[in-house]
């Protein structure tokens, strides 16, 4: 009797302990499931498909730590500025790198003016490059009906209407490619070394006199608050993890094309790629060297990588003619 007692307390230990299993891990169930939905409500957009609701996407593509924009709280590890640092050898040290960042931000917003997904809208990108095939396109209304427009560099809109359109919400620049912009465009620097930082600054205060590679305008127009910095550290993702280190760096077109993947609920991508004919040229531009490619950018890497998204219908992309 003794042993019988023994044994049907051990089963009603044990049935009240998986008891207790069960309901935990249908509480823990429950728990994960509301919080996957909570994400999914403060994520989701409106467009058909999204891409902060493509989860493959997201998974195996996007690494969140990496910021898109540098703020006045933003932090650039070291290792990440031996990267940057090494692209035009930069002679400044990490200490004026951190100086100079912190002087921006006493000038420009501290936080870039770009929103988060939201249920109740669907966000729309036009990434424009400058590839002669955009020619005879007849792309511009579709370009136009994007929310956001990006122009890259010297990408000309004043004649060209009808193949590239003539809306432009966010200029892409560098110091040497730096042009005028109205009161409603962003101005989003892509810096490739300390320089480049002191330029922004000094272009809306002084004046820059500074030496370059090539001529540098000494002061731009553009409203500061939409002024944007694009971080360092997303410039060596695209080149590290999205190009695998092929080419001494990305394009600047090919980082835009990453820098709209953290910035927008569906990207539709233009103007890249070579022309029909093979050649790389601006659509801006007589093409005097058809033995020219892309120089120190791993063109034909940038363009796999674009042709691989759009199969994977992760972006809608446009091949021109």
């Amino acid at each position: 009797m003794a042993v019988k007692a023994k044994i049907l307390l051990m089963l009603s230990v044990s049935s009240t302990m998986l008891f207790f299993l069960l309901e935990f891990s249908n509480k823990l169930s429950f728990s994960v499931i509301t919080y996957q939905l909570n994400i999914y409500k403060q994520n989701s957009c409106s467009c058909e498909k999204c891409l902060s609701e493509d989860k493959m996407f997201q998974f195996h593509h996007m690494n969140h730590s990496v910021k898109p924009f540098l703020t006045a709280k933003s932090e650039l590890s070291e290792e990440d500025y031996a990267w940057w640092k090494n692209i035009q050898r930069e002679r400044g040290d990490y200490s004026t790198y951190k100086a100079t960042v912190k002087e921006l931000f006493e000038i420009f917003p501290a936080e870039p003016d770009y929103e988060k997904p939201r249920s109740d809208r669907c966000r729309t990108c036009a990434v424009v490059g400058n590839s002669a095939n955009l020619l005879k396109s007849h792309y511009g209304p579709l370009i136009d009906s994007q929310d956001i427009v990006i122009r890259i560099n010297y990408g000309k809109v004043k004649g060209y209407e009808e193949d590239v359109g003539s809306k432009t919400t966010h200029r892409v620049m560098y110091p040497e490619s730096s042009s005028r912009l109205d009161n409603t465009t962003h101005l989003v620097l892509f810096a490739f070394k300390i320089k480049d930082l002191q330029w922004l600054k000094k272009a809306f205060l002084t004046g820059f006199f500074g030496r370059s590679y090539t001529s540098t305008k000494s002061t731009i127009k553009a409203n500061k608050d939409l002024v944007m910095v694009v971080n360092p550290a997303l410039m060596k993702h695209a080149h590290v993890v999205w190009l695998k280190k092929k080419g001494v760096y990305p394009s600047t077109g090919f980082m835009t094309l990453i820098l709209a993947l953290h910035m927008c609920d569906e990207v539709h991508v233009f103007g890249f790629g070579a022309d029909s004919d093979g050649n790389w040229s601006h659509y801006f531009e007589v093409l005097r060297n058809k033995k020219f490619k892309t120089g120190i950018h791993p063109g034909q890497q940038e363009f796999a990588v674009i042709e691989e998204l759009a199969n994977q219908k992760t972006i809608k992309f446009y091949r021109g003619y």
